[in-house]
C-alpha cells in the first residue's frame, strides 16, 4: 500500500480553503482519496472586488501570511503537489494578477487564476458521477462568493455548463444588475430543463453544506424544497447576531447563507426540481483528483 498526499488550495470570494487529502493506491484496486484535513480562513476578497475593484493592502497582508502557513503545513504533512486555484474575486479584481504575483514572492506559492468554464470542469472530475444516474436528469448548481456554476446532466453526461455573476458575497453588497442576472439564470435554467423529465437538483457550497449538516440528514438523503424554503423563512426572521450567538454559525457564514438559499431555492424553483441532494464535494477534491491523474 502507498499513501500520496495533495494539497488543494481554494482561493474563494468569502474565504480562503487548503484541503489536504490521502490518495491510498493499492495493487489491482481503484485508488480511494481520502479527506485528511481542512483548514479555512475567513478573508473576504470578494467584498474588495466586487465594491471597489481592488483587493486592498488589508487583504493582500492576510493573504501573504496565510499562504505561508499553508506552505509551512503542507511541509509538515507530506505533500508531494499541491495546487492552488482563484475563482470569480481575484478575476475580477483590477490588481489580481499582481496580487498573486507579491503572494508568490512573499509565500513561494503559485496561485491560478481560472475562469468560471475551467472552475466548473475541475468540480465535474470530482466524485459526482458517483451520485449520478444514467437515466434521471440532473440540475448541478455550486454557489460561490463571486458565481454560481450551473451544469446540466443528461443520460450520464454533461449537457450544458454556464457560470453567472452572482453570489452571495454579490447579494449582500446589492448588485446593480441583479434583476437583470436572476432573469438571465431563470430563462438558461428553463431553457435547458424544458424538455428534461423530472429534474433532480445537486447542490455544494458551504453554505447548503452547512445546511444539510444542520438538518442532521445522511450525505445519501435529500432536502426537499419545502424544507429549503423553510430553512430561508427560519434564517430571514432572525438578526444577524441570533444566527451566531444561537445557531452557532460562523461570522462569515451568517450572512451569505440567507443570500446562498435564495440561489439554490431559485434554481429549484425554476427546474421544477422537488430535492436536492448534497454530496459534500466542491473544487477542492476536483482539484486533489486532477493533481492525481496528472501524475499517473
Amino acid at each position: 500500500m502507498i499513501i500520496k498526499k495533495y494539497a488543494a488550495i481554494d482561493v474563494g470570494s468569502n474565504a480562503v480553503r487548503m484541503l489536504i487529502a490521502n490518495v491510498i493506491e493499492e495493487k489491482g484496486k481503484d485508488p480511494k482519496f481520502k479527506k485528511s484535513s481542512l483548514v479555512r480562513v475567513p478573508i473576504r476578497l470578494g467584498q474588495d472586488a466586487f465594491t471597489s475593484g481592488e483587493i486592498s493592502e488589508a487583504n493582500i497582508t492576510k493573504m501573504k501570511d496565510t499562504m505561508n502557513a499553508f506552505r509551512l503545513l503542507m511541509k509538515s504533512y507530506g505533500v508531494i503537489k499541491y495546487m492552488a486555484c482563484a475563482t470569480s474575486a481575484l478575476r475580477e479584481a483590477k490588481n489580481g494578477d499582481n496580487v498573486v504575483k507579491l503572494i508568490k514572492e512573499a509565500s513561494k506559492v503559485n496561485i491560478e487564476i481560472i475562469d468560471g468554464k475551467k472552475e466548473a470542469a475541475i468540480i465535474a472530475s470530482t466524485d459526482l458521477k458517483n451520485f449520478i444516474n444514467q437515466d434521471t436528469n440532473y440540475l448541478y448548481v455550486d454557489v460561490g462568493g463571486g458565481s454560481t456554476e450551473l451544469t446540466i446532466f443528461s443520460n450520464g453526461r454533461i449537457i450544458k455548463s454556464k457560470s453567472f455573476k452572482v453570489g452571495t458575497v454579490r447579494l449582500i453588497n446589492k448588485m446593480d444588475n441583479e434583476v437583470k442576472i436572476w432573469e438571465k439564470i431563470k430563462d438558461w435554467i428553463k431553457v435547458n430543463t424544458k424538455d428534461l423529465h423530472k429534474v433532480i437538483m445537486i447542490g455544494s457550497g458551504g453554505n447548503i453544506n452547512k445546511i444539510h449538516k444542520l438538518s442532521g440528514k445522511g450525505v445519501e438523503k435529500p432536502l426537499s424544497y419545502i424544507f429549503l424554503n423553510a430553512q430561508y423563512h427560519f434564517f430571514n426572521a432572525m438578526s444577524y447576531s441570533d444566527r451566531v450567538s444561537e445557531i452557532g454559525l460562523n461570522p462569515d457564514r451568517a450572512d451569505v447563507i440567507i443570500p446562498a438559499l435564495k440561489i439554490y431555492l431559485n434554481a429549484m424553483k425554476w427546474s421544477g426540481a422537488k430535492k436536492i441532494y448534497v454530496p459534500k464535494i466542491g473544487l477542492s477534491d476536483g482539484m486533489v483528483k486532477t493533481l492525481y491523474y496528472s501524475d499517473n
